[in-house]
């Protein structure tokens, strides 16, 4: 790192044709940025489970080892080979991480828009923000209101206007409730948040009494525990209750899924005017969003011929409502920043700090409550 900013450190994520994982840091040039560009001191950027697909893709942490030096640490892991054909697109090519962050502009091009933007605190998307330096268009920045911090406004992007995304993909698709898994994540306070504020029916699914107790804290009615032996019987009551018929899983893989669809054709049975050998007319939709389960999505056909479980993504859902409608989501959560889409960290970390195997075990095990913010430009 060149203290003027010119080059910067940056983490990249290596895996080899030898099914070797490569963590490390290189120091990078920071580019002049072109007429409508502007570069940023990156000051915050969250670990993201989507971060994690990048940062240690299908490698096996349990044979994380590290070396290097302190200040320059390597992590190296395997990847098992059966999981080496899904990475075949990243083989021998060193990739730079982190989806979304926040800083203060310290350089900008010559336009008008650019330069507005000097000594901001910017909000940003772009790739790449686990760096010293980020070389960015001004549409890739959200300026941030006075006063907010770059930690604040670190997680602006993909956990907000995923849970914008979801409601707003309920309502463009004619449902009225949603059904939500892995519910007690920081995506998934902000969807009750937004659901309790919009009042939209919301039944969440979690896997412990301790993240149920998160969620009730906050206001959230609707809470059921995927281990609990009353399990089905509860999220039934919940969608009757609700009348939920869309659903975003994070988890991806086994039963839960079909379980889910299950519980929907139940309760929609239960208001039924006419029997139906083909099963309920009204149609059930699960969205896989996530994959904390890799294996294989398990369905026990128990639910009629009126469903679909597809995926979701964010990205291509705002390409799908265009810049406008697009801009109206990003707008308020600027305006809930420190409310409803409020971030909550359990450890801020530096890049070599990221690299450490303590800190590695923790975020790469995508648990619940333990989310990590790195600051590159901590000391």
């Amino acid at each position: 790192m060149s203290a003027d900013g010119k080059t910067g450190l940056q983490l990249r994520s290596l895996i080899k044709k030898s099914g070797d994982l490569e963590i490390s840091l290189v120091d990078v040039p920071t580019p002049e940025p072109a007429a409508d560009e502007v570069v940023v001191r990156v000051e915050a950027a969250p670990i993201n489970p989507s971060d994690l697909g990048l940062l240690i893709g299908a490698a096996d942490m349990t044979t994380a080892k590290s070396s290097g030096t302190k200040e320059a640490p390597v992590i190296t892991a395997k990847v098992p080979q059966a999981a080496m054909s899904a990475m075949s697109g990243r083989l021998d090519e060193s990739m730079p991480v982190g989806n979304e962050g926040a800083g203060v502009v310290i350089k900008t091009g010559p336009s008008d828009a650019a330069k507005a933007l000097m000594g901001r605190t910017v909000a940003m998307i772009g790739g790449a923000m686990y760096s010293q330096y980020r070389c960015l268009r001004v549409n890739e920045c959200l300026p941030l209101p006075a006063g907010t911090t770059a930690a604040e406004g670190a997680s602006c992007f993909v956990n907000p206007l995923t849970s914008l995304g979801m409601t707003e993909t309920m309502r463009r698709e004619g449902h009225k409730a949603l059904v939500h898994t892995a519910a007690a994540s920081n995506l998934g306070q902000m969807l009750n948040k937004i659901c309790i504020k919009d009042g939209i029916g919301l039944v969440n699914i979690v896997r412990s009494q301790q993240q149920a107790d998160i969620l009730r804290k906050i206001g959230a009615k609707h809470v059921v525990d995927s281990t609990a032996p009353a399990f089905m019987d509860e999220l039934t009551n919940a969608l009757l209750e609700t009348g939920a018929t869309l659903a975003f899983d994070a988890i991806g893989g086994g039963k839960l899924a079909g379980q889910i669809l299950t519980g929907m054709e139940i309760a929609a049975n239960k208001t039924a005017k006419v029997y139906s050998r083909y099963g309920s007319s009204v149609h059930k939709q699960v969205y896989i969003y996530g994959s904390l389960d890799p294996g294989p999505v398990i369905l026990n056909r128990a639910f009629g011929m009126a469903w679909g479980v597809g995926g979701w993504l964010l990205f291509p859902f705002l390409q799908k409502i265009g810049p406008a409608e697009g801009g109206k989501l990003r707008q308020r959560v600027v305006d809930e920043l420190k409310t409803t889409f409020a971030s909550h960290y359990t450890q801020v970390v530096s890049l070599p700090e990221a690299l450490q195997l303590n800190h590695v075990a923790v975020y790469a095990k995508r648990a619940t409550g333990e989310k990590y913010l790195i600051n590159p430009n901590k000391s």
